[in-house]
């Protein structure tokens, strides 16, 4: 029977542990350096840990634990209901709201209306705007039109059917290129929101900028103006961020200029497309030069125009510039975020640098996404280093990140490029029981459906 300090209860030994041994014997409540939800995920696995606090969970921790398990809906909804039946915590709408959005991920919907049964069950909590905007979106991503819009008749139950779950559906169907459903949607049911044209117009037209159809896009800017739909603020925005994505930049300054003759007060947003436009028709002076037009006009930069600012420094290669933009962010008190070192990752091409400027990310409080991970094992792996490939791969997993398909898939190539077969498989095998897609690899024993295909008309 191995040792338990009494501050630990050893009664409920059953769960297998997701960390190393150790841990069961360190007070890790006296650890500042470990994070809320790496607590919550440490007592999860360990039941023996048994602290004075460990019934008393914080709100975040458990809603920022959930999250960690967007990869995982099995866990996450396990995670959910462990926490309430075992250390009867009272879940808030966040924590109901996470789960249900990690369920949409995966399109257990059912699941997901469940949890929604439940917190309308639990008063005071219940379902709020966010909730069903979660539903509209896994939907939407689905591409489960009519069940998003019978979400939106359901709404009704709730006392929710309103303008605002209106406008998040209209926002879900076209953030997930579902435009001409939306749009539809808008001519059918638009009269019961007429005072809010402009704002359905702008979201239809941000749908038509993600689909990126140009000319729909210049077709529907006229038809505002024919239907006598005042422009606002984030129209202009819009417009001119689709000019830049269009491959026509230099035209951003003709409708800047407008925005000025009308006297519509000028944002950080409308500037930070601006900076972004002149960038790249002009170069990063251009781009510096708006930057501190902006702000003799008392209009404060924030991380987005850091970041726009950075991103043109450094496809110009000018690194050392882009650092002292960097250094400006801290002390502006305008905190750095995963975008800001994305943009330094993808041009930097010294290992050495990379993972220190990663240490000093983390250390920073800035938490790297998934896509961070996997760009950083794909550009190393490309190299053929694969010694900092298992130090993001350990650091990831010390950060709480469920390893997603793009994450193994990384590691494999990496793997298979330095002829470690053997290792390969092995992920490759744990991948698969996670129920994540693997890509087809020879160096492994499968083959692309295309190949067998060929080898059979052989």
């Amino acid at each position: 029977m191995p040792f338990f300090p009494p501050l630990f209860s050893n009664r409920f030994r059953s769960s297998p542990s997701l960390v190393s041994p150790r841990l069961t014997f360190l007070n890790f409540h006296n650890y500042p350096s470990t994070t809320p939800e790496f607590r919550a995920k440490t007592l999860e696995s360990n039941p023996s840990i048994k602290t004075p606090d460990s019934v008393d969970f914080d709100p975040s921790t458990v809603a920022e634990t959930i999250s960690s398990y967007a990869n995982d809906w099995k866990r996450a909804l396990d995670f959910f209901n462990w926490v309430e039946k075992d250390h009867r915590f009272e879940h808030t709408v966040d924590t109901y709201n996470r789960t249900i959005d990690v369920l949409g991920k995966f399109f257990e919907f059912d699941l997901a209306w469940g949890l929604i049964g439940r917190m309308q069950e639990r008063q005071p909590i219940s379902p709020d705007h966010t909730t069903f905007r979660i539903m509209f979106k896994r939907y939407a991503s689905a591409h489960l039109i009519k069940e998003a819009v019978d979400t939106y008749d359901r709404t009704a139950d709730y006392g929710l059917k309103d303008k605002t779950s209106f406008f998040n559906l209209i926002d879900a169907l076209c953030e997930y290129r579902h435009v001409i459903e939306a749009d539809e949607l808008c001519k059918k049911m638009g009269s019961e929101f007429s005072a809010e044209h402009t704002k359905m117009c702008n979201i239809i037209l941000r749908g038509w900028f993600k689909m990126g159809w140009w000319s729909k896009c210049r077709e529907f800017w006229e038809e505002m103006d024919r239907m006598g739909i005042a422009r606002d603020l984030h129209s202009y925005s819009i417009y001119m961020d689709i000019q830049c994505k269009s491959g026509k930049p230099w035209r951003v300054d003709r409708f800047y200029k407008e925005m000025k003759k009308k006297g519509i007060p000028l944002d950080v947003v409308v500037y930070n497309t601006v900076i972004n436009a002149v960038g790249l028709s002009d170069g990063a002076d251009e781009s510096i030069r708006v930057f501190r037009e902006m702000m003799e006009f008392g209009c404060q930069p924030n991380v987005v125009t850091y970041n726009t600012v950075i991103k043109i420094l450094c496809r110009e290669g000018r690194i050392r510039q882009a650092y002292v933009f960097l250094e400006q962010m801290h002390n502006k008190g305008v905190p750095p975020n995963v975008i800001t070192y994305h943009c330094f990752f993808r041009c930097l091409d010294r290992p050495k640098e990379i993972m220190k400027l990663f240490e000093r990310m983390v250390k920073d409080g800035c938490r790297p996404r998934m896509e961070t991970y996997v760009m950083l094992i794909k550009k190393f792996g490309r190299w053929g280093f694969l010694r900092p490939v298992f130090i993001v791969w350990d650091r990831m997993k010390e950060h709480g990140c469920s390893p997603d398909g793009f994450a193994y898939n990384a590691l494999i190539d990496a793997l298979v490029q330095k002829g470690m077969v053997e290792m390969a498989r092995k992920y490759d095998e744990e991948m698969l029981a996670k129920g994540l897609s693997a890509k087809p690899r020879r160096e492994l024993g499968t083959k692309v459906l295309s190949d067998e295909s060929d080898d059979e008309c052989r």
